[in-house]
């Protein structure tokens, strides 16, 4: 658990970082849908993120929440007061090429109104802080999602070559493969 002050324009008191439970699926769920249609608009079909579906994904949350600790997979979450700020999530890798103990970060989403506050950077040390030394850690990044990819690099990683389209509403989509380690 890590807990701290953020600063900003828009100043979050007493930032805490935590292991997420079943109970927080609904306010994830939330935070993911709301952060998807303001990252991957104009790189995701617009009719896509229109119908993503909250009572859908909470549905998926609370099934990976209860069994993510089975499968080495872990989510935290950051939290002021009673407002869910972000959450990542980090466990096994899932690439073919990756050797044994690789990690991955399969999720890192933060409310739009929380952007630039510091909860990402707070987030990403959290998830960094519980990868042993001198294992690598992977994620995959939407190409066009410069913003995303300028805080991966910022954080110590780089794109290792690797590609793949993935088909999101009804549109191919390219990823990139970042590391770091």
């Amino acid at each position: 658990m890590w807990q701290g002050d953020l600063m900003g324009e828009d100043d979050f008191d007493d930032v805490l970082i935590r292991g997420a439970a079943v109970s927080d699926a609904a306010r994830i769920a939330a935070v993911h849908i709301r952060s998807w249609r303001q990252a991957y608009a104009g790189i995701v079909p617009s009719t896509h993120l229109a119908a993503l579906d909250e009572a859908d994904r909470t549905r998926r949350w609370e099934a990976d929440l209860r069994s993510g600790p089975q499968d080495d997979v872990r989510t935290w979450i950051a939290e002021s007061g009673h407002q869910l700020l972000g959450f990542a999530t980090l466990g096994p890798s899932r690439d073919e090429d990756a050797e044994r103990g690789d990690v991955e970060i399969y999720s890192i989403y933060l409310d739009p109104g929380t952007w630039g506050q510091g909860v990402a950077r707070d987030l990403m040390r959290t998830l960094l802080h519980e990868v042993p030394a001198g294992v690598t850690v992977r994620l995959w990044v939407m190409a066009d999602n410069e913003r995303a990819r300028h805080f991966y690099r910022r954080h110590g990683f780089a794109p290792d070559g690797a590609e793949r389209l993935d088909e999101i509403g009804g549109a191919e989509v390219l990823e990139v493969r970042y590391r770091r380690g």
